[in-house]
Protein backbone atom coordinates (compact mmCIF):
# COMPACT_ATOMS: atom_id res chain seq x y z
CA UNK A 1 0.00 0.00 0.00
CA UNK A 2 2.84 2.42 0.81
CA UNK A 3 4.41 1.95 -2.56
CA UNK A 4 1.37 2.62 -4.44
CA UNK A 5 1.18 5.79 -2.89
CA UNK A 6 4.34 6.73 -3.23
CA UNK A 7 3.93 6.24 -7.05
CA UNK A 8 0.97 8.61 -6.74
CA UNK A 9 2.37 11.33 -4.67
CA UNK A 10 5.81 10.72 -7.39
CA UNK A 11 3.07 11.68 -10.24
CA UNK A 12 2.16 15.24 -8.81
CA UNK A 13 5.85 15.40 -7.81
CA UNK A 14 6.70 15.54 -11.65
CA UNK A 15 3.40 17.53 -12.54
CA UNK A 16 4.99 20.28 -10.90
CA UNK A 17 2.58 20.27 -7.42
CA UNK A 18 5.78 19.60 -5.19
CA UNK A 19 3.93 20.87 -1.90
CA UNK A 20 1.00 17.95 -2.43
CA UNK A 21 3.17 15.24 -3.14
CA UNK A 22 5.48 16.83 0.00
CA UNK A 23 2.28 16.23 2.43
CA UNK A 24 1.55 12.56 0.93
CA UNK A 25 5.16 11.84 0.90
CA UNK A 26 5.16 12.58 4.94
CA UNK A 27 1.46 11.02 5.11
CA UNK A 28 3.52 7.89 4.20
CA UNK A 29 5.91 8.42 6.67
CA UNK A 30 3.78 9.13 9.12
CA UNK A 31 1.96 5.47 8.65
CA UNK A 32 5.13 3.39 7.81
CA UNK A 33 8.52 5.39 9.42
CA UNK A 34 10.45 2.10 8.43
CA UNK A 35 9.82 2.89 4.92
CA UNK A 36 13.16 3.90 3.33
CA UNK A 37 12.02 4.68 -0.05
CA UNK A 38 9.41 7.34 1.41
CA UNK A 39 12.35 8.70 3.07
CA UNK A 40 14.09 9.30 -0.31
CA UNK A 41 11.24 10.91 -2.48
CA UNK A 42 10.77 12.92 1.13
CA UNK A 43 14.32 14.33 0.54
CA UNK A 44 13.86 14.85 -3.15
CA UNK A 45 10.59 16.78 -2.66
CA UNK A 46 12.70 18.83 0.31
CA UNK A 47 15.45 19.27 -1.93
CA UNK A 48 13.36 20.59 -4.86
CA UNK A 49 11.98 23.04 -2.15
CA UNK A 50 14.97 24.35 -2.23
CA UNK A 51 15.12 23.34 1.74
CA UNK A 52 18.47 20.86 1.83
CA UNK A 53 19.44 20.88 5.19
CA UNK A 54 16.09 19.20 5.84
CA UNK A 55 16.84 17.18 2.44
CA UNK A 56 20.36 15.74 4.22
CA UNK A 57 18.06 14.36 7.41
CA UNK A 58 15.95 12.31 5.18
CA UNK A 59 18.38 10.93 3.06
CA UNK A 60 20.20 9.84 6.20
CA UNK A 61 17.06 8.85 7.23
CA UNK A 62 16.75 6.48 4.56
CA UNK A 63 20.61 5.41 4.72
CA UNK A 64 19.97 4.48 8.54
CA UNK A 65 16.95 2.14 7.13
CA UNK A 66 18.69 0.57 4.32
CA UNK A 67 21.78 0.26 3.07
CA UNK A 68 23.40 -0.02 0.33
CA UNK A 69 21.97 2.53 -1.10
CA UNK A 70 23.41 4.20 -3.97
CA UNK A 71 20.39 6.39 -4.69
CA UNK A 72 20.34 7.77 -1.42
CA UNK A 73 23.81 8.34 -1.33
CA UNK A 74 24.05 10.32 -4.51
CA UNK A 75 20.81 12.43 -3.60
CA UNK A 76 22.46 13.19 -0.18
CA UNK A 77 26.03 14.72 -1.96
CA UNK A 78 23.47 16.74 -4.41
CA UNK A 79 21.84 18.35 -1.22
CA UNK A 80 25.91 18.33 0.38
CA UNK A 81 26.78 20.16 -2.78
CA UNK A 82 24.12 23.04 -2.96
CA UNK A 83 24.74 23.72 1.19
CA UNK A 84 28.48 24.32 0.10
CA UNK A 85 29.91 21.14 2.07
CA UNK A 86 32.02 19.98 -0.89
CA UNK A 87 33.80 17.26 1.02
CA UNK A 88 31.03 15.79 2.48
CA UNK A 89 29.59 15.85 -1.27
CA UNK A 90 32.55 14.21 -2.74
CA UNK A 91 32.41 11.21 -0.12
CA UNK A 92 28.42 10.45 -0.80
CA UNK A 93 29.24 10.33 -4.11
CA UNK A 94 32.47 7.83 -3.94
CA UNK A 95 30.44 5.94 -1.25
CA UNK A 96 27.19 5.48 -4.49
CA UNK A 97 29.57 4.52 -6.90
CA UNK A 98 31.64 2.07 -4.85
CA UNK A 99 28.20 0.35 -4.21
CA UNK A 100 27.12 1.06 -8.07
CA UNK A 101 29.87 1.09 -10.31
CA UNK A 102 29.37 3.05 -13.55
CA UNK A 103 26.38 4.66 -12.08
CA UNK A 104 25.87 7.72 -13.92
CA UNK A 105 23.66 10.08 -12.23
CA UNK A 106 26.69 10.32 -9.49
CA UNK A 107 29.00 10.45 -11.90
CA UNK A 108 27.57 13.68 -13.61
CA UNK A 109 26.70 15.28 -10.19
CA UNK A 110 30.58 14.47 -9.04
CA UNK A 111 31.69 16.30 -12.07
CA UNK A 112 29.79 19.04 -11.25
CA UNK A 113 30.69 19.71 -7.67
CA UNK A 114 34.35 20.00 -9.00
CA UNK A 115 33.29 22.36 -11.63
CA UNK A 116 30.93 24.76 -9.05
CA UNK A 117 34.08 24.75 -6.67
CA UNK A 118 36.37 25.93 -9.70
CA UNK A 119 38.35 22.79 -10.06
CA UNK A 120 37.24 22.66 -13.86
CA UNK A 121 39.57 20.01 -14.98
CA UNK A 122 38.68 17.48 -12.41
CA UNK A 123 35.44 17.97 -12.88
CA UNK A 124 35.46 17.87 -16.75
CA UNK A 125 37.25 14.48 -15.95
CA UNK A 126 34.05 12.96 -14.67
CA UNK A 127 31.83 14.25 -17.54
CA UNK A 128 34.31 12.38 -19.58
CA UNK A 129 33.93 9.36 -17.92
CA UNK A 130 30.38 9.89 -17.83
CA UNK A 131 30.94 10.03 -21.24
CA UNK A 132 32.48 6.75 -22.18
CA UNK A 133 29.59 5.43 -20.55
CA UNK A 134 26.98 6.96 -22.08
CA UNK A 135 28.02 8.81 -25.41
CA UNK A 136 25.02 9.86 -25.69
CA UNK A 137 24.08 11.69 -22.78
CA UNK A 138 22.46 14.95 -24.30
CA UNK A 139 22.82 16.22 -20.45
CA UNK A 140 26.52 16.09 -20.76
CA UNK A 141 27.15 17.34 -24.03
CA UNK A 142 25.39 20.27 -23.18
CA UNK A 143 27.61 20.56 -19.99
CA UNK A 144 30.53 20.18 -21.68
CA UNK A 145 29.62 22.74 -24.65
CA UNK A 146 29.14 25.46 -21.67
CA UNK A 147 32.30 24.39 -19.97
CA UNK A 148 34.06 24.75 -23.41
CA UNK A 149 32.55 28.37 -23.49
CA UNK A 150 33.15 29.15 -20.43
CA UNK A 151 37.00 28.78 -21.10
CA UNK A 152 36.64 30.01 -24.42
CA UNK A 153 37.49 26.88 -26.48
CA UNK A 154 34.32 28.40 -28.85
CA UNK A 155 34.88 25.27 -31.75
CA UNK A 156 34.27 22.71 -29.12
CA UNK A 157 31.77 24.40 -27.52
CA UNK A 158 29.63 25.70 -29.75
CA UNK A 159 29.87 21.63 -31.55
CA UNK A 160 28.75 20.51 -27.93
CA UNK A 161 26.11 23.29 -26.58
CA UNK A 162 23.88 22.35 -29.71
CA UNK A 163 22.89 19.16 -28.26
CA UNK A 164 20.63 21.61 -26.01
CA UNK A 165 18.05 21.19 -28.14
CA UNK A 166 17.49 17.66 -27.35
CA UNK A 167 16.83 18.82 -23.91
CA UNK A 168 12.75 19.95 -23.40
CA UNK A 169 12.02 23.72 -21.91
CA UNK A 170 13.89 25.93 -25.01
CA UNK A 171 11.66 27.89 -27.83
CA UNK A 172 11.19 27.32 -30.87
CA UNK A 173 8.50 28.81 -33.06
CA UNK A 174 5.54 27.13 -35.55
CA UNK A 175 7.34 27.57 -38.60
CA UNK A 176 5.93 26.76 -41.87
CA UNK A 177 7.93 24.24 -43.76
CA UNK A 178 9.51 26.90 -46.54
CA UNK A 179 10.86 28.72 -43.95
CA UNK A 180 14.39 27.03 -43.75
CA UNK A 181 16.71 26.58 -40.46
CA UNK A 182 19.42 29.11 -40.55
CA UNK A 183 23.19 27.83 -40.60
CA UNK A 184 24.99 30.26 -42.79
CA UNK A 185 23.10 30.43 -46.18
CA UNK A 186 23.70 33.91 -48.04
CA UNK A 187 20.97 36.14 -45.98
CA UNK A 188 21.38 38.91 -49.37
CA UNK A 189 17.66 39.99 -49.43
CA UNK A 190 16.35 37.46 -47.55
CA UNK A 191 14.02 37.73 -44.49
CA UNK A 192 14.68 35.87 -41.21
CA UNK A 193 12.96 35.41 -38.41
CA UNK A 194 15.11 35.65 -35.09
CA UNK A 195 13.97 34.90 -31.65
CA UNK A 196 14.97 34.44 -28.39
CA UNK A 197 15.31 30.60 -26.98
CA UNK A 198 15.71 30.81 -23.91
CA UNK A 199 15.14 34.03 -20.42
CA UNK A 200 14.59 37.48 -20.45
CA UNK A 201 18.56 38.61 -19.95
CA UNK A 202 19.41 36.02 -23.09
CA UNK A 203 17.09 37.85 -25.41
CA UNK A 204 18.44 41.01 -23.85
CA UNK A 205 22.18 39.87 -24.65
CA UNK A 206 21.28 38.56 -27.58
CA UNK A 207 19.29 40.33 -29.30
CA UNK A 208 21.92 42.85 -30.74
CA UNK A 209 22.73 40.18 -33.17
CA UNK A 210 19.88 41.65 -35.47
CA UNK A 211 22.48 43.76 -36.53
CA UNK A 212 24.83 41.77 -37.92
CA UNK A 213 22.06 39.85 -39.58
CA UNK A 214 21.13 43.29 -40.98
CA UNK A 215 25.11 43.38 -42.02
CA UNK A 216 24.74 40.06 -43.97
CA UNK A 217 21.71 41.82 -46.01
CA UNK A 218 19.12 40.23 -44.32
CA UNK A 219 15.56 41.84 -43.41
CA UNK A 220 15.76 40.88 -39.68
CA UNK A 221 11.84 40.07 -38.38
CA UNK A 222 12.02 39.90 -34.77
CA UNK A 223 9.55 37.93 -32.74
CA UNK A 224 9.88 37.81 -28.74
CA UNK A 225 7.64 37.74 -25.53
CA UNK A 226 4.69 40.26 -25.64
CA UNK A 227 5.93 42.16 -22.09
CA UNK A 228 9.81 42.35 -24.34
CA UNK A 229 7.97 44.50 -27.27
CA UNK A 230 8.24 47.64 -26.01
CA UNK A 231 11.84 47.47 -25.25
CA UNK A 232 13.06 45.64 -27.83
CA UNK A 233 11.00 48.39 -30.32
CA UNK A 234 14.61 50.09 -30.65
CA UNK A 235 16.43 47.08 -31.12
CA UNK A 236 19.19 48.05 -33.68
CA UNK A 237 19.55 45.93 -37.15
CA UNK A 238 15.55 44.81 -36.94
CA UNK A 239 13.29 46.02 -39.72
CA UNK A 240 10.15 44.20 -38.21
CA UNK A 241 9.15 43.40 -34.41
CA UNK A 242 6.58 40.60 -33.58
CA UNK A 243 4.85 39.32 -30.68
CA UNK A 244 4.92 35.71 -29.85
CA UNK A 245 1.06 35.98 -28.68
CA UNK A 246 0.98 35.49 -32.42
CA UNK A 247 2.14 33.28 -35.15
CA UNK A 248 5.45 34.47 -36.83
CA UNK A 249 4.98 35.92 -40.20
CA UNK A 250 6.76 34.36 -43.34
CA UNK A 251 10.18 34.23 -43.59
CA UNK A 252 13.02 32.94 -45.59
CA UNK A 253 15.17 31.69 -42.41
CA UNK A 254 14.99 31.47 -39.08
CA UNK A 255 17.19 30.92 -36.16
CA UNK A 256 17.55 31.69 -32.08
CA UNK A 257 19.26 34.91 -30.68
CA UNK A 258 22.18 32.53 -29.19
CA UNK A 259 22.41 30.27 -32.59
CA UNK A 260 23.12 32.89 -34.36
CA UNK A 261 26.03 33.95 -32.28
CA UNK A 262 26.92 30.41 -33.02
CA UNK A 263 26.82 30.35 -36.48
CA UNK A 264 28.36 33.80 -36.76
CA UNK A 265 31.22 32.30 -34.82
CA UNK A 266 31.50 29.64 -37.34
CA UNK A 267 31.74 32.31 -40.59
CA UNK A 268 33.85 35.01 -39.11
CA UNK A 269 35.80 33.11 -36.07
CA UNK A 270 34.54 35.69 -33.52
CA UNK A 271 32.19 36.50 -31.14
CA UNK A 272 29.07 38.25 -32.28
CA UNK A 273 29.16 41.35 -30.56
CA UNK A 274 26.92 43.60 -32.43
CA UNK A 275 26.36 47.37 -31.27
CA UNK A 276 29.04 47.88 -27.92
CA UNK A 277 29.44 51.64 -27.71
CA UNK A 278 29.26 53.35 -24.08
CA UNK A 279 25.74 54.25 -24.86
CA UNK A 280 24.68 50.48 -25.03
CA UNK A 281 22.06 49.45 -27.70
CA UNK A 282 18.58 49.55 -26.02
CA UNK A 283 16.30 53.10 -25.64
CA UNK A 284 13.14 54.42 -23.70
CA UNK A 285 11.24 56.70 -24.65
CA UNK A 286 12.68 60.49 -23.72
CA UNK A 287 9.66 61.53 -22.03
CA UNK A 288 10.38 57.95 -19.60
CA UNK A 289 13.50 59.09 -18.68
CA UNK A 290 12.63 62.32 -18.08
CA UNK A 291 9.91 61.23 -15.45
CA UNK A 292 12.48 59.05 -13.97
CA UNK A 293 15.12 61.78 -13.97
CA UNK A 294 13.00 63.88 -11.47
CA UNK A 295 13.48 61.23 -8.49
CA UNK A 296 17.54 62.37 -8.69
CA UNK A 297 17.56 61.26 -5.17
CA UNK A 298 17.88 57.46 -6.77
CA UNK A 299 21.99 57.12 -7.73
CA UNK A 300 23.11 53.17 -7.25
CA UNK A 301 20.40 50.36 -8.11
CA UNK A 302 21.12 47.20 -6.21
CA UNK A 303 19.78 43.52 -7.15
CA UNK A 304 20.93 40.41 -5.55
CA UNK A 305 18.72 37.39 -6.00
CA UNK A 306 17.73 36.02 -9.19
CA UNK A 307 14.97 33.13 -9.72
CA UNK A 308 15.83 30.87 -7.09
CA UNK A 309 14.35 27.57 -9.55
CA UNK A 310 17.18 28.69 -11.57
CA UNK A 311 20.09 25.61 -11.84
CA UNK A 312 22.93 27.81 -10.43
CA UNK A 313 21.04 30.29 -8.23
CA UNK A 314 22.93 29.18 -5.17
CA UNK A 315 26.02 29.81 -6.57
CA UNK A 316 24.97 33.54 -8.28
CA UNK A 317 22.83 35.06 -5.72
CA UNK A 318 24.09 36.53 -2.50
CA UNK A 319 22.56 37.64 0.66
CA UNK A 320 21.22 41.69 1.31
CA UNK A 321 23.19 41.77 3.93
CA UNK A 322 26.68 41.76 1.95
CA UNK A 323 25.74 44.93 0.97
CA UNK A 324 25.60 46.66 3.91
CA UNK A 325 29.20 48.23 3.57
CA UNK A 326 27.85 50.28 0.68
CA UNK A 327 25.05 51.44 3.05
CA UNK A 328 27.34 53.67 5.15
CA UNK A 329 29.39 55.14 2.29
CA UNK A 330 29.00 59.26 2.70
CA UNK A 331 27.41 60.67 -0.50
CA UNK A 332 25.81 57.20 -1.74
CA UNK A 333 21.78 56.29 -1.99
CA UNK A 334 20.97 53.09 -2.82
CA UNK A 335 18.24 52.30 -4.81
CA UNK A 336 16.15 48.72 -4.48
CA UNK A 337 16.28 47.23 -7.67
CA UNK A 338 15.07 43.80 -6.42
CA UNK A 339 12.11 42.53 -7.79
CA UNK A 340 10.20 39.11 -7.32
CA UNK A 341 12.60 36.47 -5.08
CA UNK A 342 14.69 37.85 -3.00
CA UNK A 343 12.72 41.17 -2.07
CA UNK A 344 11.50 40.04 1.05
CA UNK A 345 15.21 39.99 2.76
CA UNK A 346 14.42 44.03 2.79
CA UNK A 347 11.78 43.30 5.29
CA UNK A 348 14.81 41.94 7.54
CA UNK A 349 17.64 44.13 6.60
CA UNK A 350 18.77 46.08 9.37
CA UNK A 351 19.78 48.99 6.93
CA UNK A 352 16.39 48.94 4.74
CA UNK A 353 15.71 52.37 5.34
CA UNK A 354 19.06 53.93 3.94
CA UNK A 355 17.32 51.97 0.69
CA UNK A 356 14.65 53.63 -1.58
CA UNK A 357 12.24 51.35 -2.76
CA UNK A 358 10.39 51.88 -6.18
CA UNK A 359 6.48 52.22 -6.80
CA UNK A 360 4.64 48.73 -6.68
CA UNK A 361 3.27 49.84 -10.47
CA UNK A 362 7.04 50.10 -11.99
CA UNK A 363 7.02 48.19 -15.50
CA UNK A 364 2.90 47.28 -14.68
CA UNK A 365 1.88 49.32 -17.77
CA UNK A 366 4.58 49.77 -20.64
CA UNK A 367 5.91 46.66 -20.83
CA UNK A 368 8.54 44.39 -19.22
CA UNK A 369 11.36 46.52 -17.70
CA UNK A 370 10.54 49.51 -19.87
CA UNK A 371 10.06 51.72 -16.68
CA UNK A 372 13.34 49.89 -15.25
CA UNK A 373 15.59 50.63 -17.93
CA UNK A 374 14.44 54.35 -17.52
CA UNK A 375 15.33 54.22 -13.97
CA UNK A 376 18.50 52.46 -14.82
CA UNK A 377 19.34 54.84 -17.41
CA UNK A 378 19.51 57.96 -14.27
CA UNK A 379 21.42 56.29 -12.02
CA UNK A 380 25.34 56.59 -11.37
CA UNK A 381 25.98 52.83 -11.17
CA UNK A 382 24.13 49.73 -10.87
CA UNK A 383 25.48 46.57 -8.84
CA UNK A 384 23.96 43.15 -9.45
CA UNK A 385 24.44 39.57 -9.39
CA UNK A 386 24.43 37.97 -12.67
CA UNK A 387 20.62 38.38 -13.44
CA UNK A 388 18.37 39.87 -16.19
CA UNK A 389 19.01 43.52 -14.63
CA UNK A 390 22.83 42.74 -15.39
CA UNK A 391 21.75 42.71 -19.24
CA UNK A 392 19.56 45.34 -18.89
CA UNK A 393 21.84 48.04 -17.44
CA UNK A 394 24.44 46.77 -19.83
CA UNK A 395 22.39 47.08 -22.95
CA UNK A 396 21.36 50.59 -21.80
CA UNK A 397 25.10 52.20 -21.61
CA UNK A 398 24.89 52.40 -17.77
CA UNK A 399 27.79 51.96 -15.31
CA UNK A 400 27.49 48.29 -14.38
CA UNK A 401 29.21 46.18 -11.29
CA UNK A 402 28.71 42.58 -11.81
CA UNK A 403 28.99 40.18 -8.79
CA UNK A 404 30.18 36.77 -10.06
CA UNK A 405 30.48 33.51 -8.40
CA UNK A 406 33.54 31.78 -8.52
CA UNK A 407 32.34 29.37 -11.82
CA UNK A 408 30.27 32.18 -13.57
CA UNK A 409 28.10 31.75 -16.42
CA UNK A 410 30.20 30.97 -19.41
CA UNK A 411 29.34 34.58 -21.41
CA UNK A 412 31.86 36.09 -18.40
CA UNK A 413 34.35 33.62 -19.10
CA UNK A 414 37.12 32.52 -16.09
CA UNK A 415 39.07 35.78 -15.72
CA UNK A 416 38.95 39.39 -16.54
CA UNK A 417 37.47 42.41 -14.98
CA UNK A 418 35.86 43.80 -18.42
CA UNK A 419 33.76 41.81 -20.80
CA UNK A 420 33.28 42.33 -24.53
CA UNK A 421 29.07 41.77 -24.77
CA UNK A 422 29.69 45.44 -22.59
CA UNK A 423 31.72 47.95 -22.65
CA UNK A 424 29.73 50.09 -19.60
CA UNK A 425 30.43 46.32 -17.52
CA UNK A 426 33.30 45.72 -14.46
CA UNK A 427 33.01 42.15 -13.99
CA UNK A 428 34.03 41.22 -9.45
CA UNK A 429 34.83 37.66 -8.94
CA UNK A 430 34.86 35.43 -6.14
CA UNK A 431 38.16 33.97 -5.41
CA UNK A 432 36.99 31.43 -3.62
CA UNK A 433 33.23 29.84 -3.20
CA UNK A 434 30.86 31.52 -1.49
CA UNK A 435 33.43 33.98 -0.36
CA UNK A 436 30.82 37.34 -1.41
CA UNK A 437 32.51 39.40 1.51
CA UNK A 438 35.64 39.80 -0.64
CA UNK A 439 33.76 40.90 -3.78
CA UNK A 440 31.62 43.57 -1.86
CA UNK A 441 35.17 44.80 -0.22
CA UNK A 442 36.66 45.19 -4.05
CA UNK A 443 32.99 46.98 -4.99
CA UNK A 444 32.86 48.96 -1.73
CA UNK A 445 36.74 50.46 -2.57
CA UNK A 446 35.16 51.44 -6.85
CA UNK A 447 32.24 53.01 -5.58
CA UNK A 448 34.14 55.20 -3.06
CA UNK A 449 36.47 56.18 -5.90
CA UNK A 450 33.04 56.42 -8.24
CA UNK A 451 32.29 58.51 -4.81
CA UNK A 452 34.89 61.43 -5.02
Amino acid sequence: MSEIRLQSAWALHQQGDIEAALAMYQEVINQFPQSANAWIYLGIALFDKRRFAESVEAYRRSIQLHDPSPIAWNNLGNSYRMLGQVDQADQCFDTALKQKPGYLSAIKNRGTLWIWTGEIERGLRWYEKGLSIDPASVELHRNLGVIYLLQQDFDRGWSEYRWRWQEPGLYRPNVGPRTAHWTGQPLDGKRILLYPEQGLGDAIQFVRVANDLRRLGATVVLHCEPKLVPLFSSAPGRSELTSQSFPPPPTDFHVSMIEAVDVLYQMEKRIAYGENTSAGYLRVSDALIAYWSSQRELRIGINWQGKRQHHADVYRSLPLNEFQCLSQMPGVRLINLQFGDGVEQLDDCSFADSIVRLPSDVDADGGAFTDTAAIVHNLDAVITSDTSLAHLAGSIGTRTLLLLGKVPDWRWSLTGETTPWYSSMELFRQPRIGDWASVMQAVFNRVRCLAT
